[in-house]
């Protein structure tokens, strides 16, 4: 099944060269509303979700601190339009991991942010989705408090639940689950996704969304029909999600290693395993805006449970 992409008049890589990822020239003047809004200090970081790609669902405390810091610590996964945002003559530090590529180790990042701060700097860590969902937000956080940093977390919305959303697919709704499971399928250190008792995911929502599955899917995917999901189980991936980029791809479990190949989709994905999926067929009001019908105001009405 062809990945379906979100019309767009322009693309904007998100792994390109980190000085072709910002454009200094943006609106950073941007006003907020009245409130009582935390001062950062310096000798302070502040752990801070961009979410997961469009720069509107950045969070008025992330702008708020993006306009202080005097420097920013940036992921692959930040967009352009939301470094526009900083300061004029903030330093934007990319940090960016790349699966296959040349990347900071995670030991790295933690001493440049300890080195920063006690340099009496400003400092935002920025990190794509929520800094405490598969962030490593808290391994940061806790060095930092280790080595006597003050801190401050801002939380961000999650690919898992704002990338689905972006795609028409629920990660709850009451015709489908009462729990959903969100695992990481990837783990630089360890191959601890493969350790993982899918039996025991499997059995314990009817939901299940993975961050980093991609490079396992075939042995996750393997390892869930062998615990009684079914192949025909209706598997979403989602990459890019949010930005210009975003495809979707919808398939099945027995399928999706397959068509994943066969499509030559890349990282970053969410992947999506269950029948939330079929409500991407009444809910994808990407397609609504682009002008396109409604596939199926009812797609639960035929499903196998």
């Amino acid at each position: 099944m062809p990945i379906a992409k979100r019309p767009c008049l322009s693309v904007v890589s998100l792994f390109a060269p980190p000085q072709k990822r910002h454009n200094r020239g943006m609106d950073d003047s941007s006003t907020l509303p009245p409130h009582d809004w935390p001062v950062m200090q310096p000798g302070w970081v502040w752990l801070c979700g961009a979410g997961p790609g469009d720069a509107g669902l950045l969070t008025l405390h992330a702008l708020n601190a993006l306009q202080q810091a005097d420097v920013v610590v940036y992921d692959a996964l930040v967009g352009r339009d939301i470094l526009g945002w900083a300061r004029k003559d903030a330093q934007l530090v990319f940090v960016g991991k790349r699966g296959g590529k040349p990347s900071p180790k995670q030991p790295e990042i933690s001493r440049q942010l300890v080195e920063l701060a006690k340099a009496g700097k400003r400092v935002l860590r920025l990190k794509g989705g929520d800094p405490f969902v598969f962030g490593r937000g808290g391994e940061e956080g806790q060095t930092l408090v280790q080595q006597g940093i003050p801190i401050r977390i801002i939380p961000g919305i999650s690919a898992g639940i704002g990338g689905l959303a972006y795609a028409g697919i629920p990660v709850t709704h009451r015709d489908v689950n009462q729990s959903v499971t969100f695992v990481s399928g990837h783990d630089l250190s360890t191959d601890q996704s493969l350790s993982l008792d899918w039996g025991a995911i499997s059995r314990a929502s009817n939901v299940i969304v993975i961050y980093m599955g991609m490079k396992n899917i075939a042995e996750i995917s393997a390892r869930l029909m062998a615990a009684g999901r079914g192949r025909d189980e209706p598997v979403a991936v989602v990459t890019d999600a949010s930005t210009l980029d975003q495809g979707v791809l919808e398939t099945t479990l027995g399928r999706v290693a397959d068509e994943i190949a066969a499509n030559n989709i890349a990282p970053p994905a969410i992947i999506c395993v269950g029948r939330a999926v079929l409500l991407r067929q009444a809910l994808d009001w990407q397609a609504m805006v682009a002008g396109g019908d409604v596939r199926d105001p009812n797609p639960l009405a035929g499903a196998t449970p």
